[in-house]
């Protein structure tokens, strides 16, 4: 083999090591939390265009009039109330599907926090434990009530949506403090996870949005800002293509961005 060749050789293995290759799945069931708006609402949205059965979780269903509409429109699309706080919930909402296989659990549900209440002199210990519940203990305790649920599927996926804000090294503005330190958390916790499951054959990732225009980012950076982003179906677009590709070299490895990257810790 030439020198050319050899190097054609290496750049292919380098892309697949670094990248997410999609391949679209038959249509299977998933689970959202978090999903009356914004990306989880997406997610509901373009899955169950694709076929897939749809159970879609929301603290307030009553209030997610656009949530209710989709499910009113198609059968496949069910909408139970949970608030991820809630142990006991999570508990119930997992007897209740006992024995329903679910091929992608997505840990969307995620708060971004009183921003004053993060700053310095202004820290609020109450708001530290409601981000740090919803993020994390939130996402963890969904992951380990459905363990079941999705080791019984033909996919296998724990998913849980990251953030770039949980990338130390990440540059720009640092805050707010209590939203970064819970993607931190939340990727460490889903790491060890993925290493109590990974007899069973569950694929436990954890995956990344690009900046999007949705309320939290409103409330980060202000609508002006916010409108110059990214939307909503591009960025479910790409995630779902990211999840559809998911295999156990990803489980408990480093976050995968919407585009198939892989991101630093």
């Amino acid at each position: 083999m030439n020198h050319r060749k050899l190097c054609l050789a290496a750049l292919v293995v380098y892309v697949a090591s670094a990248t997410v290759i999609a391949q679209q799945p038959s249509p299977g069931t998933v689970l959202v939390t978090g999903s009356n708006r914004g990306l989880g609402l997406e997610f509901v949205r373009q899955y169950a265009a694709r076929g897939w059965k749809v159970i879609a979780t929301a603290r307030n269903p009553d209030a997610a009039a656009e949530l209710r509409a989709i499910a009113a429109k198609n059968r496949a699309v069910t909408v139970d109330a949970l608030d991820v706080e809630d142990a006991a919930a999570i508990k119930a909402l997992a007897a209740k599907y006992k024995g329903t296989a679910i091929d992608v659990l997505i840990n969307n549900a995620g708060v971004l926090g009183d921003m004053k209440a993060q700053s310095a002199g202004a820290l609020d210990y109450a708001e530290f434990e409601e981000v740090m519940a919803v993020n994390v203990f939130g996402a963890l305790a969904m992951a380990d009530a459905f363990r079941d649920h999705v080791a019984a599927s033909s996919q296998k996926k724990i998913v849980s949506i990251t953030s770039r804000s949980g990338i130390i090294s990440q540059p720009g503005y640092r805050g707010p403090s209590f939203y970064r330190a819970s993607k931190v958390a939340l990727n460490m916790v889903m790491r060890v996870f993925a290493d109590e499951v990974r007899d069973r054959n569950i694929i436990v990732a954890l995956v990344s949005p690009p900046p999007t225009e949705t309320d939290m980012l409103r409330q980060l950076i202000g609508a002006e800002n916010a409108a110059r982003q990214g939307k909503a179906p591009d960025a479910i677009g790409g995630l779902i293509k990211v999840i559809d590709g998911l295999t156990m070299a990803n489980s408990g490895g480093p976050p995968v961005y919407f585009d198939g990257t892989l991101l630093s810790w």
